[in-house]
């Protein structure tokens, strides 16, 4: 598409690349939080932002960090760190990002990754059951999207938000059914295309990610399925689950500065296999 010079486009000018940009895919300099990254997938990404020279990465986590978050903070030293923050919670998000920035000076890209699933016939969902995955998988992708942005514009930085979505968010999760789970990702989705609009003007970039199947403590029972090998079969595709870090390339360029014209798109990441 050709360009034509208007007041409307020499207004965004400051959205743009500056002069000596690096259009390397790295993180190079880059402080990164992460939530829920004391394990699962949340740990894998931590893994790949540090391998591609993050210069710090914080998990936000409500549980304690365990043996595989200081395996990795030993591969890392001094490079990932823990915050106890309640994503649910507005005040402890925020208090969280003002203890990042207080350490380092700088804040650059906020993986909204914390969440839950629950996998059962819809019928048997009680209501609390559903208000649970909504508290976490909705409001707590909120606060930290909003949290973040309030820290971006304060810092003038031209910041980066990755939701964790999910291909259920797509379609049926064939092999484990959730209608509010699925739900609850739908939703996220529909966040990240909004909130990418709306924050745009401040160079601020919202996208997502929509993993299938993930390897972590949550999933052993999906592989144990007697009827998988069957189900792979018909899928087509890749026939197994990822590993968490399998997913962190696509982060990473959305928390890049190669990507700062790459905003309020979802990147499916499931091996063909997926949710379908």
């Amino acid at each position: 598409m050709g360009s034509v010079e208007t007041p409307a486009a020499t207004a965004s000018m400051s959205t743009l690349p500056q002069e000596g940009h690096n259009w390397q895919i790295t993180l190079s300099d880059k402080v990164i939080a992460i939530t829920g990254a004391n394990q699962g997938i949340g740990l894998g990404l931590a893994e790949v932002c540090l391998a591609n020279n993050a210069a710090q990465v914080f998990s936000l986590d409500i549980s304690s960090p365990g043996d595989d978050f200081a395996a990795m903070q030993k591969k890392y030293p001094n490079k990932i760190q823990y915050i106890h923050a309640d994503v649910t919670s507005e005040e402890s998000v925020a208090k969280a990002l003002d203890e990042i920035v207080e350490k380092t000076g700088r804040f650059d890209g906020m993986i909204a990754n914390a969440g839950m699933t629950r996998h059962q016939p819809a019928l048997n969902f009680t209501m609390a059951q559903i208000e649970q995955l909504f508290k976490l998988n909705v409001y707590g992708a909120w606060n930290c999207a909003t949290a973040a942005a309030r820290m971006f514009i304060k810092l003038k930085t031209k910041g980066s938000i990755v939701f964790t979505a999910s291909m259920t968010s797509y379609r049926p999760n064939r092999a484990a059914p959730s209608a509010p789970y699925g739900a609850t990702k739908g939703a996220v989705r529909n966040m990240t295309h909004t909130l990418a609009m709306e924050w745009a003007e401040h160079g601020i970039r919202v996208n997502s990610i929509s993993p299938g199947f993930v390897k972590t403590a949550l999933t052993y029972y999906v592989e144990q399925s007697p009827d998988w090998d069957t189900k792979m079969k018909y899928y087509g595709g890749m026939p197994r689950l990822a590993l968490p870090q399998e997913l962190g390339g696509a982060y990473v360029y959305l928390l890049s500065d190669t990507a700062t014209y790459t905003t309020g798109i979802d990147i499916p990441i499931a091996g063909i296999v997926g949710a379908w």
